[in-house]
Formats: C-alpha cells, sequence, structure tokens
C-alpha cells in the first residue's frame, strides 16, 4: 500500500464526517507542499463546495464545484488511491442539483435547498 501524508488520512475521515472546512485545511497543507498536485486542488475546492453549500453560499458552491470538477479531470480513473470515476460521478450530480437562478440563501433557510447526494470517500490501494 502507498504510504500518503497523515493529513491525506485525516482528510478521509474528515470528509466522511461532514467536517469539510477541517477537509480544507487538511488537503491545503498537503497542496502548500506540491502546487503542482491539481487532484489535491480539485479535492481541497469539491469540499469547500460543500462547505458553502451548507451554509447557503450556493453561487460559491456551483464555482468551486465546477472549478473542483475541471482539476480533476487529468487524473482520471484512479489517483492517489481514489477512484475518481465515482468522485466525478458525485460532482456532476451535485451540479445539476444546485440551483442555477439562486446565489444565496440566508443560513436560516438553508434547509430550503435541494439536498446533494452523499459521497463515502475511501482508499482502494
Amino acid at each position: 500500500m502507498t504510504d500518503y501524508p497523515m493529513e491525506y488520512y485525516e482528510f478521509f475521515v474528515k470528509f466522511n464526517e461532514g467536517d469539510y472546512y477541517t477537509c480544507h485545511d487538511l488537503l491545503e497543507e498537503i497542496w502548500l507542499t506540491d502546487k503542482d498536485n491539481l487532484f489535491l486542488k480539485g479535492l481541497l475546492q469539491m469540499t469547500v463546495a460543500l462547505y458553502h453549500y451548507g451554509y447557503g453560499n450556493v453561487k460559491g458552491a456551483r464555482l468551486m464545484m465546477n472549478v473542483g470538477h475541471s482539476y480533476i479531470q487529468k487524473y482520471r480513473p484512479i489517483y492517489w488511491g481514489i477512484d475518481l470515476e465515482y468522485v466525478n460521478d458525485f460532482i456532476e450530480q451535485c451540479l445539476t442539483i444546485i440551483p442555477q437562478d439562486i446565489d444565496q440563501v440566508p443560513f436560516e433557510k438553508v434547509n430550503i435547498l435541494p439536498q446533494l447526494p452523499d459521497l463515502i470517500l475511501y482508499l482502494i490501494d
């Protein structure tokens, strides 16, 4: 099995717990030492999108999800132990669900937004 930075393993735990803010910090710490790794940046943008959506920043979620989608494309189908076909499908589903005609909703009304699908991340190698 390949060894990854400890923050990467922690990212899986936090992602599956729905702690997207911490996911951002963990991935950013790795990415800052390897800025050419757009795979990490793509995952980072996807988690930022989920964080934004959960707080009502629909426009930010849409933008970050699109950017994350574009960054992971050249790493498909599998990279750093993640099935990126699975992640790509998740992102594309989110992009069809995230409203196109709303930029923001107040946090107390975030429950009116359509629910995004669940994604459980795990290492496959």
